[in-house]
């Protein structure tokens, strides 16, 4: 009786208010509200519930035999599944709120499934030992519903999954299945004749072939191989039937070949042929050397201490041959194939691109000269006597001036050279005209000079290499001269055929520098720097030129990009010189009338720097290359602006734009020729006059 009036509250949706009964109860539902259902779980199971509005739903349950408290439980949680909702435990209380939005909520997580309904909503994290954890959830995905949580967390190699408690066991079961160690092992190889980077190249094309022949790819893993040049082996792993025919495969392959097949064409891309076979040609001694120690100990370790067949290492150094083509920039070889890996091994080191250095030697040197002469010059004469003083020097003194002043007067002037003619202000006066004659000459000069040069000479380098820049002039220097003589009777005369011996060496700026890049970014450089310019002089025609020299040469480490005083000269010079008549000169005031005085300051700083770049890469050589190309075009500019051309459609040239230069190819700025003219079209033919007969 109590049963069916359950079962009547239970289709009129009302609310009981029984307590919890302990006998089973049968549960026949058709199209009753869900919220109904919810009240009678509550008073049957005695636990509190609450109910999201979203929960909406009529729900059709139809059962055969009774069920107790935890099997209505159970059901009721299934009905919840089937219209897409799911019950939450917060608590005391539990929550029936949609699927979707469980994952969110704080759902149990748990470890074992031991106690929990299996329409439970539960997270649980499941640790993948032997496989990855994100290769496995593409595979669990479609089996996880839309309002599940499936997720790999990498680091960890772990799975997290949030859905109801059976379908999370069953996913667990599926892992447990794929998570098993494979039978995969390595096993390394070592080869005797062939190349293991060959091999391997030779049968990863095999292995494409055959999965692309045969997409299923069959059961087994994968094998992999892979090349280890430094031992000359191949590690193979897969399963045990693949590894076993590639085994067979290599071994096959592993064979020797006849020592006329045995020379290989090598192309070098960075390094000259003819200087690396000196270094092969020793690398290739010592390793025949070794080979032929190596040989005895192999053949102790056979079985029978007979030596290994088929083994070439013995004689191999009589077969080694090493040349260069310096046409294509190529080596030919001949040796045994497990030399000739050994000399590709040191080509491919010896063989890469060099950084180059570019260097910039910055000459300053600024001089400064001061110079100031004063002196007075007598002369007197009487009809018995004359007397003069001739205090100054070279084209100043007196007797200097005499002489152009007489040859003046005379009025030959074919041999008045400017190199007689005194410097600075000379002032005369006198009489000459009676029997007692005299005359004073003042000499004054006041002479200030500065100089101030910059010279910046830049070289470009490779690593290693030595490279020399001259800015300068060839300059002749007589070394000897001889002359042939001739006698006739008693009178000999100096004819025949006279000549001089001339040697012509440079003068200017010359920089000689070698750099050496170190680990990181220091730079050894060995530096020759020297200046060298003519001083004109009055008896370079007679002695040949004079020539001012300053030369450093040095080692020295600098980093890159750093500047670095290599040496400097600072002259500070004070001359000073008198002369005068003794007694009459030094007395006060009037002894200046008897007295010649000359003071030269001269003072001369002068430095030289250095400063290096390295360019590693084209990028780096663009980089400084734009600045000084750019710097070269605005001089030219300047000039062009500057410039007054007497002939029309005349101009300087210039260096083009570097954006025009990309785009064409050429820094060339040519003048194209104007477009040929176009052809007059072609007369028509003459007319025939009409004669006014016609053939009949």
């Amino acid at each position: 009786m109590r049963r069916r009036r359950l079962l009547a509250a239970l289709l009129l949706g009302a609310t009981l208010t029984l307590p919890v009964a302990a006998a089973p109860v049968t549960l026949n539902l058709k199209d009753a509200d869900i919220n109904a259902l919810v009240e009678s779980m509550s008073v049957l199971t005695g636990r509190n519930f609450i109910v999201d509005p979203r929960v909406k739903a009529r729900v059709t349950l139809i059962s055969s035999r009774p069920m107790d408290e935890k099997e209505l439980y159970e059901v009721f949680l299934s009905v919840l599944a089937v219209h897409g909702f799911a019950a939450v435990p917060s608590g005391k209380v539990i929550k029936i709120i949609p699927a979707a939005g469980a994952k969110q909520e704080n759902i149990p997580t748990v470890e074992q499934l031991r106690g929990v309904e299996s329409d439970q909503i539960v997270t649980r994290v499941i640790q993948v030992e032997n496989v990855s954890a994100a290769q496995i959830v593409p595979i669990l995905r479609p089996l996880i519903p839309p309002q599940g949580h499936l997720a790999a967390y990498t680091p960890t190699n772990v799975l997290i999954i949030s859905d109801s408690a059976a379908n999370v066991e069953r996913i667990a079961s599926i892992i447990s299945r794929i998570d098993r160690a494979s039978n995969e092992e390595v096993e390394m190889l070592p080869l005797r004749h062939a190349s293991a980077t060959e091999i391997v190249r030779v049968l990863t094309a095999l292995e494409q072939g055959k999965a692309r022949a045969d997409p299923a790819g069959g059961v087994g893993t994968p094998t992999r191989m892979v090349a280890d040049e430094r031992t000359n082996s191949i590690l193979l792993s897969g399963d045990q039937a693949s590894r076993l025919r590639l085994r067979a495969l290599i071994t096959h392959l592993d064979t020797p070949v006849d020592s006329g097949g045995n020379t290989q064409v090598i192309y070098l891309r960075y390094a000259k042929a003819k200087d690396m076979v000196t270094v092969l040609q020793g690398v290739s001694k010592s390793l025949s050397n070794e080979a032929t120690r190596n040989a005895p100990m192999a053949g102790a370790q056979a079985a029978g201490g007979a030596p290994p067949g088929g083994s070439s290492s013995g004689g191999s150094g009589n077969l080694v041959d090493i040349q260069a083509d310096e046409a294509t920039n190529s080596l030919v070889i001949t040796a045994p194939p497990d030399l000739t890996r050994s000399l590709r091994s040191v080509i491919a080191q010896l063989d890469v691109r060099r950084a180059q250095v570019l260097v910039e030697a910055v000459i300053a040197e600024i001089s400064a000269e001061k110079t100031a002469e004063l002196g007075v010059q007598w002369v007197a004469s009487a009809d018995f006597a004359v007397g003069f003083t001739n205090l100054g020097t070279d084209t100043s003194s007196l007797a200097n001036i005499i002489g152009l002043a007489a040859q003046a007067n005379e009025g030959d002037l074919t041999n008045l050279s400017a190199a007689r003619v005194p410097s600075g202000m000379q002032m005369a006066f006198g009489d000459f005209s009676g029997n007692n004659r005299f005359g004073a000459l003042i000499s004054a000069l006041a002479k200030d000079a500065d100089t101030n040069v910059l010279s910046t000479p830049t070289v470009v380098t490779l690593d290693n290499e030595q490279a020399e820049i001259i800015v300068g002039q060839n300059v002749p220097f007589v070394t000897g001269n001889y002359t042939t003589g001739t006698t006739s009777g008693s009178s000999s005369s100096t004819v025949g055929n006279p000549f001089q011996t001339i040697n012509r060496e440079d003068v200017g700026i010359k920089l000689k520098v070698k750099p050496q890049i170190n680990e990181g970014n220091a730079v050894k450089l060995e530096i020759e720097q020297e200046v060298s310019s003519v001083v004109p002089s009055a008896n370079a025609a007679t002695q040949g030129p004079t020539t001012n020299k300053r030369s450093i040469k040095t080692k020295v480490l600098v980093e890159n990009g750093q500047v670095l005083v290599l040496g400097g000269l600072i002259d500070d010079k004070l001359d000073e010189s008198a002369q005068k008549v003794p007694l009459i000169g030094d007395v006060p005031v009037l002894g200046n009338l008897f007295r010649y005085r000359n003071t030269t300051k001269l003072k001369r700083n002068l430095m030289v720097f250095l400063h290096p770049m390295i360019l590693r890469d084209a990028n780096e050589g663009n980089l400084y290359t734009s600045d000084k190309y750019s710097y070269i075009r605005q001089q030219q500019q300047a000039a062009r602006e500057g410039a007054n051309y007497l002939l029309p459609n005349v101009q300087a040239p210039i260096l083009k734009p570097q954006n025009e230069v990309k785009t064409q190819g050429t820094i060339l700025n040519l003048d194209t020729p104007p477009p040929p003219a176009p052809a007059a079209p072609p007369a028509p033919p003459p007319v025939a006059p009409e004669s006014g007969f016609e053939n009949k």
